[in-house]
C-alpha cells in the first residue's frame, strides 16, 4: 500500500521530479510545493501520512522550525528530511524538532521510498553511518549550555535524570531496567513520563533535545548528587 504524503523542497522542480517518481512507484503524491517555509500549512491542508521535506542548509540556525510546527499542528505526520550530507548537529536538530527520518539527497528512490514506508510505521528512518555520527554529537554536543536545559532538567526527578542519561547512551528498555535494578514495566513507565515531559514523542528526540540544550551535560552531575 502506498504512502500518502506530501513533497516541500526550496525548488519546486526538484519537488515536482520526486512527486513524479515517487507516483510511477505507487504513492499517493497530495501535492509538490516550494518553498519549504510553507509546508507547515500545506500539511495542515492535505493532512499527508508523511511529509518528504528537502532542505540545502541542515545545519543553519532555524533550518527545522517548520518540522516542529508540522509536529505541534499535526502530531500524527511524519516528517522525513532530504538534504546533503550533514554534520552530526544537522541530524541531531532535525530529530529534536520532531523529524522521523533523514535521508541523503543523493540516496536512490528506492532508499527514499523505504525511509517514507518506515516512518509511516512509526520507526526512525536514518542510515546506521548517519545515527552513529548524531549519537557521538549527542553524547558529546559541542553547542554551548543555555537556561533551557536548566529549565527542563528541574522538570525531572532525579530517577528519570538516570533514565534519561540511559536512554542518551542508547540503553532500551530491558537494559535501563537491569542497570536500574527495577522491573521493566517500571523501567518504561520512567521513560513514558521523560519523554512527556520534555514535549517529545521518541527516545531519540529526547536525547537530541537533551544534547542540543546542555541538559545532558547537567544532568551527570544530577545522577551522582553532586549538583549544587
Amino acid at each position: 500500500m502506498g504512502v500518502r504524503l506530501v513533497v516541500v523542497d526550496d525548488h519546486r522542480l526538484l519537488a515536482e521530479a520526486l512527486a513524479s517518481a515517487l507516483k510511477l512507484r505507487g504513492h499517493r503524491v497530495l501535492a509538490a510545493a516550494a518553498p519549504v517555509a510553507g509546508a507547515a500549512e500545506l500539511v495542515v491542508a492535505r493532512a499527508p501520512e508523511v511529509c518528504l521535506l528537502g532542505t540545502a542548509a541542515p545545519a543553519e540556525p532555524g533550518a527545522f522550525d517548520v518540522v516542529a510546527r508540522i509536529k505541534r499542528e499535526r502530531p500524527q505526520v511524519a516528517v522525513v528530511v532530504l538534504g546533503p550530507v550533514p554534520s552530526p548537529r544537522g541530524i541531531a536538530a532535525a530529530f529534536a524538532a520532531g523529524a522521523s527520518g533523514y535521508v541523503r539527497h543523493d540516496e536512490r528512490i528506492e532508499g527514499v521510498e523505504r525511509a517514507l514506508v518506515k516512518a509511516r510505521a512509526g520507526e526512525s528512518a536514518v542510515a546506521p553511518q548517519l545515527l552513529q555520527s548524531a549519537f557521538a554529537e549527542l553524547l558529546n554536543p559541542s553547542v554551548r549550555q543555555d537556561d533551557e536545559g536548566q529549565r527542563l532538567l528541574r522538570l525531572l526527578t532525579q530517577r528519570e535524570v538516570e533514565v534519561l542519561v540511559r536512554v542518551a547512551e542508547g540503553e532500551d528498555t530491558r537494559l535501563i531496567a537491569a542497570g536500574m535494578r527495577i522491573a521493566p514495566s517500571t523501567a518504561r513507565t520512567h521513560v513514558q513520563r521523560v519523554l512527556m515531559k520534555l514535549g517529545v514523542g521518541s527516545r531519540l528526540e529526547a536525547a537530541a533535545l537533551a544534547a542540543r540544550t546542555g541538559l545532558l551535560d547537567r544532568a551527570v552531575p544530577v545522577q551522582r548528587g553532586t549538583l549544587p
